[in-house]
């Protein structure tokens, strides 16, 4: 499938956080629909058209076949709809209040995740069982 004709799904590739949810994620069924692109080695300003690269570092962004940026919350949903696995779990979160509470949900992760970051390095340093 070319390109443009799947969903590109931007993340950051340093973050051991999401490099463990995303390459969970690129193991499902329905991965190879997906463009995925780690933004951690990207230098420019820009890591798209529109999406600026401290806005992708930010907050989990998936520009859609028709070419619309989402975030968040929603971002998880375009990409559950290409994994056959997750379809359920993308049509539930389609609906409201589940999306919005997806996407609060999201909101306290961030809030959540430079501690969770610096946790999980912190194992890795010290290697398993202890």
């Amino acid at each position: 499938m070319p390109e443009g004709d799947r969903p590109n799904a931007y993340y950051d590739g340093a973050c051991p956080l999401c490099a463990r949810e995303i390459g969970f994620y690129r193991r499902q069924k329905g991965a190879d629909r997906i463009c995925w692109v780690d933004i951690s080695g990207i230098d420019t300003m820009d890591v798209a058209p529109d999406l600026a690269r401290e806005e992708a570092l930010a907050r989990f962004t998936v520009r859609d076949a028709d070419g619309s940026l989402v975030s968040g919350g929603r971002a998880f949903t375009l990409i559950w709809k290409q994994l056959p696995r997750f379809r359920w779990l993308a049509k539930l979160f389609d609906i409201q209040p589940f999306s919005r509470s997806l996407d609060q949900a999201y909101g306290i992760f961030l809030k959540l995740r430079p501690r969770l970051q610096a946790m999980t390095l912190s194992r890795e340093v010290q290697g398993p069982g202890r």
